[in-house]
């Protein structure tokens, strides 16, 4: 189904909401959550912490916040976390960490599929040293946006949780799209997450409620979250009716992602035999798409984008001759079928 008639391939975050979601919010029980007595958002949390295999869990207003509370429960005002240097976190959360936290971004080289080199942490880890910041955390991003939607799997995640440990320091997951990656590596969530101290995923992009996600970790932790989740203005009070939404997602909206990893590897192989643009194919693991325009070709990224839009599809420029595409339960096979025919003629004007 098109969004406002357009096919829109920008983003996963422009899912709406599902009518068994809207259906929730009008029926949902509500209550005070800063009290934590709002029964939907604490049902939701419980079902977010039993996914993830974590004790608790705290609802908030989006993935940024959710990371920036889970920096600030981590590290104090001039510690450091260790990240890589095409992390969501680093380059698009307007330097939360620094500005609000006063915590130091020490970034290291992230690879083509979205790892860090383990021998790059662990030379990134500080000294004892007062010289230094102290390194209190590592941070990993699964699925890993710019790197094409690629996939952590869960021994490397081990490995890099037990360096982290044995350095005195915490891991924690970006995990916005933590589902996508379950759902491609065939396994269950928990089994991403089980060596992180903390984990932090959307509802809002393939899971397409329309607002939220939840930080989960331990009891202690989360206690302490929800203090800084104060301090940031993010105690939400009858939120019970944003949290229906986000327990359909988790109910009915998981297992379907399949769907939107197969329209996006459809559109890739499709891309790939479009004389003008190339793709990667090994990167195209989940719902994601990033292809390039060939040097060959007098016009830009942005210029396809705006050729593109004429036509009822709109895609996103990553860069001068980039392009990303993004599948989502919005959009169907044979929508698909119409972005490349779109895509090719706009190749050929």
């Amino acid at each position: 189904m098109s969004l406002n008639n357009y096919i829109d391939l920008r983003s996963d975050t422009l899912t709406i909401p599902t009518p068994a979601m809207r259906e929730a919010m009008a029926r949902a029980i509500v209550g005070d959550d800063v009290f934590g007595e709002d029964p939907t958002i604490n049902q939701l949390q419980e079902m977010a912490a039993q996914a993830t295999g974590k004790e608790a869990g705290l609802f908030v207003a989006s993935g940024t916040m959710g990371n920036l509370v889970s920096m600030l429960t981590h590290c104090q005002r001039g510690e450091e976390m260790i990240l890589g240097d095409q992390a969501h976190m680093f380059i698009y959360e307007a330097g939360s960490s620094a500005a609000v936290g006063g915590i130091h971004p020490h970034t290291v080289p992230n690879q083509p599929d979205g790892t860090l080199k383990l021998g790059d942490i662990e030379s990134a880890i500080r000294t004892d040293n007062d010289h230094f910041p102290t390194t209190r955390l590592i941070t990993l991003e699964n699925t890993h946006n710019r790197m094409g939607g690629t996939v952590l799997t869960a021994g490397y995640i081990q490995q890099v949780a037990d360096l982290a440990h044995a350095n005195h320091a915490s891991l924690h997951i970006d995990g916005a799209r933590i589902f996508n990656a379950a759902v491609a590596l065939g396994v269950k969530v928990k089994q991403l997450t089980a060596p992180a101290d903390s984990i932090t995923f959307c509802l809002s992009k393939g899971l397409s409620a329309p607002v939220g996600s939840v930080l989960c970790g331990s009891h202690d932790f989360i206690r302490l979250a929800r203090r800084r989740r104060k301090m940031i203005g993010g105690g939400m009070r009858q939120a019970g009716v944003l949290a229906a939404a986000g327990i359909v997602a988790l109910e009915q909206m998981v297992d379907r992602l399949a769907e939107d990893h197969a329209n996006a590897r459809k559109l890739a192989e499709a891309i790939a035999h479009i004389v003008g643009l190339s793709v990667n194919l090994t990167s195209v693991q989940t719902n994601m798409v990033y292809f390039d325009l060939d040097s060959t070709l007098p016009f830009n990224a942005d210029e396809l984008c705006r050729r593109a839009q004429k036509q009822r599809v709109r895609l996103m420029p990553s860069g001068t001759r980039r392009i990303r595409a993004v599948t989502h339960c919005w959009v169907t096979s044979k929508e698909i079928d119409t972005a490349i025919q779109v895509l090719d003629a706009c190749v050929k004007v």
